[in-house]
């Protein structure tokens, strides 16, 4: 049994005649429910519940002080390095893009870690491009061993690996997992990733379960939106989400809903995604998935970042840099796209502060 079980089950499901039956009085109903299923979930991402945000905002509202309260965890990315060998059609890190490479030596990412550490931050994610041959296991393992002196909780985003390498991983001191399946339509997801091993979209699929099986405490997952339509995608990453919950329920399952930014080389087949729908994603998830965490990134405006914050929001990425080296060094590789909330920490934080939430530096500790 994988995900893509579950993914079969609605491969070609007739959407549109789906979103043509949804009522108001259907979401209504909906909205009273103390546990929703997934065609309840679907209709909450119809056009139709576009008319009813703010009473799904109150509902969501709710759910999110019950099982979280007012606290927003924060975090950092440090980018790694920037080699790759997928050519993917969205991406700056694409192979055949002309950008600066750069991979940090051992002694370039302690500087950097020095830098990140003395905003205050203690939980950071580590990224790099997907290039085995220029950052493999024992690249990875060695900067872990570096940056556990500096944070308390590390996490990765990087190319997809085996059930074993996440073990040895965790044990190096990592303990939570980022995998993007970027779009879960099969014919798109062979259409942008023109060629390397990203094009194998069961291995990616299936992820997020291996970093379960290994023992990972947290394992986020999402769709890059713009990609496809985005109610078939936050439909899937929902059912993806409870696919995992469920079955493993001793791992914090959480989602991100990354929008496409500009970035390196020219990629315009861009599916629209405005505040408004990516609200509503927000929204639906919240209220068919309670106990799920939402993470938003800097890809998403100040402004709209903070307005998110009462809506189910349970982490936040500050002070960001996609530059290799952004933090410490004028030596930098070129960033994977552009951000577009370039507040540093101490900002992020007085903007969580003002909204009455308190900002996390540190909610986990290696024993």
């Amino acid at each position: 049994m994988s995900f893509y079980n579950c993914y079969e089950k609605f491969k070609n499901f007739d959407y549109d005649s789906f979103f043509e039956k949804v009522t108001e009085s259907d979401i209504l109903r909906i909205l009273n429910k103390n546990k929703i299923d997934q065609y309840e979930f679907l209709a909450l991402l119809s056009p139709v519940a576009e008319n009813f945000l703010e009473e799904m905002a109150q509902r969501a509202n709710i759910l999110s002080l019950q099982h979280f309260g007012k606290a927003i965890l924060l975090f950092t990315p440090m980018y790694l390095a920037n080699h790759c060998i997928n050519q993917c059609a969205y991406c700056g890190y694409n192979i055949n893009n002309n950008i600066k490479r750069k991979k940090l030596t051992l002694e370039e990412i302690e500087k950097e870690a020095i830098a990140i550490a003395s905003t205050g931050l203690r939980h950071i994610l580590i990224l790099t491009g997907e290039s085995p041959k220029d950052t493999p296991l024992s690249y990875i393992i060695e900067a872990v061993k570096i940056l556990k002196k500096y944070f308390d909780s590390i996490g990765i985003e990087l190319y997809p690996m085996t059930e074993d390498e996440y073990k040895k991983i965790i044990e190096a001191g990592v303990d939570s997992l980022t995998i993007y399946q970027e779009v879960y339509d099969e014919e798109i997801y062979d259409r942008v990733h023109i060629s390397g091993p990203k094009k194998d979209y069961h291995f990616r699929l299936d992820t997020p379960e291996r970093g379960c099986m290994a023992k990972m405490r947290n394992v986020n997952i999402g769709a890059l939106l713009g990609l496809n339509e985005w109610r078939r995608e936050a439909f899937l990453t929902g059912l993806h989400a409870d696919y995992l919950q469920n079955k493993y329920p001793d791992v914090a399952i959480s989602i991100s809903p990354p929008r496409i930014r500009p970035h390196a080389g020219c990629f315009e087949d861009v599916y629209p995604v405005t505040d408004k729908n990516l609200v509503q994603y927000m929204l639906a998830l919240r209220i068919f998935l309670p106990y799920l965490g939402i993470t938003i990134s800097t890809r998403e405006s100040a402004g709209l970042r903070d307005n998110l914050i009462p809506l189910g929001v349970t982490k936040m990425s500050a002070g960001v840099s996609t530059e290799v080296g952004g933090h410490s060094t004028d030596d930098k590789g070129e960033g994977q796209f552009e951000i577009s909330d370039i507040r540093s920490v101490e900002e992020v934080k007085e903007a969580i502060l003002s909204k009455g939430y308190q900002p996390i530096f540190k909610d986990w500790m290696h024993i």
